[in-house]
């Protein structure tokens, strides 16, 4: 397609003047296996962009001899691509400077996780986004979900393929936006024995290995958790900013409220069990109290840390004098959907003591489902 960037209108210009923005912003399209759509929807995104007057480029596109891809390819100008001759065989690679040049307001740019050529001016392609990105560039791009880079373990353990190119989980987070090209496993592996995705000579095979049914549904289950991760943190930015109610929650989280007591490490055992069985974010929680001080219960405190912090939990410290307001204080502002706490086998005063602070604690924040765990007076 001719490169005629659209024009803009004495009113547009006045716009995009009182709107300057400090980076561009990233749109990922996640997928769980190859053919799902990714790409088709990128352009789709692009062509709609380009309509509405936004100056719209690819910087590259892989359409792996997809004939309707392709076709929504010639749609969008393409920036040539820059040829690189490594070891005396010529490849080429996203021109990321020519881009740069241009100054588009949108580039789109395909296969994250792809590792560039030597002799390219970055190493990874999520580098050369993350300068678009800086240079103020809109960016969409695409991905599946087995090159995020922690995900790529356990789709080795299951597809038994290893995952070579990774992008790091902290280059989605930056995202502004994940959308998932969504696709059920029977449509995809029609679609693949028509020849839509591969050659039909690679069917049989693909079908017999990474396209299994079992392996797509898991696949498809990440992704899906991916993007609901995603959103629940764009919600916890908006709840944030609109002073809305703890109660707006998608994605659950779990607290494990501990003391110095040897038995902290039953209930953070316990938390990662429930948020293992959940897919949920664990956090553990302990208020500084005067009898952390004595060096055993310091130690005993200080090696309950460390196990939850070998099980991925993230390690909240509170202070305060009113334990029940703090850990209540930090559920409601981080919208904790589930919390455990533990419950000697205490009487008297103390078992009183402990159910004035409980019925306080719910009172600040009943949207947490509550687990009371008995344990053995210590």
């Amino acid at each position: 397609m001719p490169d005629t960037p659209p024009r803009k209108s004495a009113e547009d210009w006045l716009v995009s003047s009182e709107t300057e923005k400090h980076r561009g912003r990233l749109k990922i399209f996640l997928g769980y296996a190859p053919g799902v759509g990714k790409t088709f929807s990128m352009l789709s995104e692009g062509i709609r962009r380009r309509a509405r007057g936004e100056d719209v480029v690819i910087g590259i596109v892989e359409t792996h001899g997809r004939e309707g891809t392709a076709e929504l390819a010639t749609k969008l100008y393409q920036v040539p691509r820059r040829e690189i001759d490594y070891k005396g065989t010529p490849f080429t690679e996203m021109d990321v400077d020519a881009i740069l040049a241009r100054m588009p307001q949108v580039a789109l740019v395909d296969e994250l996780a792809h590792t560039n050529i030597e002799g390219s001016r970055l190493p990874k392609r999520y580098d050369d986004v993350l300068l678009l990105l800086d240079n103020k560039i809109d960016v969409c791009s695409t991905i599946n979900i087995q090159h995020v880079e922690s995900l790529a373990p356990r789709v080795q353990a299951l597809t038994g393929i290893s995952v070579r190119e990774q992008v790091p989980d902290w280059v989605l987070d930056r995202a502004d936006e994940i959308v998932i090209a969504d696709l059920t496993p029977e449509a995809l592996v029609t679609r693949l024995r028509r020849g839509d995705i591969y050659p039909m000579e690679r069917v049989e095979r693909s079908l017999a290995n990474f396209f299994r049914r079992g392996n797509l549904i898991a696949l498809r289950e990440m992704a899906l958790q991916r993007v609901t991760r995603a959103v629940d943190r764009s919600l916890d930015d908006y709840v944030r900013r609109k002073n809305l109610g703890a109660h707006w929650t998608v994605a659950e989280k779990i607290a494990v409220c501990i003391s110095s007591s040897p038995q902290a490490r039953d209930l953070i055992a316990r938390g990662a069990r429930l948020a293992e069985a959940l897919e949920a974010e664990l956090y553990i929680l302990h208020v500084a109290s005067p009898r952390d001080d004595t060096p055993e219960r310091k130690q005993t405190l200080e090696s309950s840390i460390q196990f939850a912090a070998n099980l991925g939990a993230q390690i909240v410290p509170l202070t305060g004098t009113d334990t029940a307001r703090a850990t209540a204080t930090f559920m409601r502002e981080n919208r904790i959907t589930q919390a455990i706490m533990g419950r000697s086998a205490t009487h008297g005063l103390r078992s009183y003591l402990y159910y004035l602070a409980i019925q306080k604690f719910m009172a600040e924040a009943p949207h947490v489902d509550l687990h009371i765990v008995t344990q053995e007076k210590h």
